[in-house]
């Protein structure tokens, strides 16, 4: 055996031996992701999705850029199951039109007042009621429209790199850091208790149900609050995520 295939096959097993030691990393994300999607998101097709991450991962990891494996498999693994997710969309696009029109909605009170866009004036700039408004908000949650996630892959979408499972070069990371920085800037600016639904929720990963509980209110409100930060989140977002639709 030549020098070349020795190294070819010493590459492969190694590969292997991440994709081995790694697997059960794929069944905890994908179980995670489908716990917070709608039943027809199955786990199966996540852990498929995400063993083909995996697998990418395994080819591309480069130690020398200083990440563990499991943090660079983590983004590659999670990054399939949302492309997995995207392409299975069973979403309307009459409710990703209205949930773009509320962002809008959103963007426009806030910058012509200065502060906070309230849901009574976002209803009537849209020219709907609050219970429109409100059933509109509960759509593009149950859709998933409205998520960090959402902020997230189209800021990367909308800079070129697909998507957080991309290697970065050192502009293209200068880049993702700035976002990073501009989201968690934007975050602190919500109120309080869209501070610690969002907390609640993607730090501490209770579902609204139990998010209810702690905040004394019904799983429909914290879904309300959870639309509307991430509704104002992408408003405010808008010099990293325009023109996505």
């Amino acid at each position: 055996m030549n020098a070349l295939a020795s190294y070819t096959e010493t590459q492969k097993v190694g590969q292997d031996d991440l994709v081995l030691q790694h697997a059960s990393l794929v069944k905890r994300l994908a179980y995670h992701m489908a716990g917070r999607m709608p039943p027809s998101v199955q786990v199966e097709d996540l852990m498929q999705a995400g063993m083909i991450g995996l697998l990418e991962a395994s080819r591309n990891y480069d130690p020398t850029q200083g990440a563990s494996f499991e943090t660079y498999a983590s983004i590659r693994v999670r990054g399939s199951m949302l492309d997995e997710i995207r392409k299975s969309d069973w979403t309307p696009r009459s409710v990703h039109r209205k949930a773009r029109m509320v962002a809008d909605a959103v963007h426009e009170v806030e910058n012509r007042e200065g502060r906070d866009a309230k849901d009574s004036e976002v209803a009537e700039l849209l020219e709907i009621s609050l219970d429109d408004y409100y059933q509109i908000l509960k759509d593009s949650s149950s859709a998933r429209i409205f998520s960090v996630e959402d902020v997230l892959e189209t800021a990367e979408e909308q800079q070129g790199k697909g998507n957080l499972t991309t290697p970065a070069g050192p502009l293209e990371g200068l880049e993702r850091e700035g976002f990073k920085r501009a989201l968690a800037d934007t975050i602190s600016g919500l109120s309080e208790r869209e501070r610690l639904v969002l907390a609640l929720y993607y730090d501490e990963e209770l579902n609204l149900r139990e998010i209810g509980e702690v905040l004394g209110v019904s799983e429909s409100r914290v879904c309300q609050i959870h639309s509307q930060a991430m509704a104002r989140l992408r408003a405010r977002m808008t010099d990293w995520t325009a023109d996505r639709d």
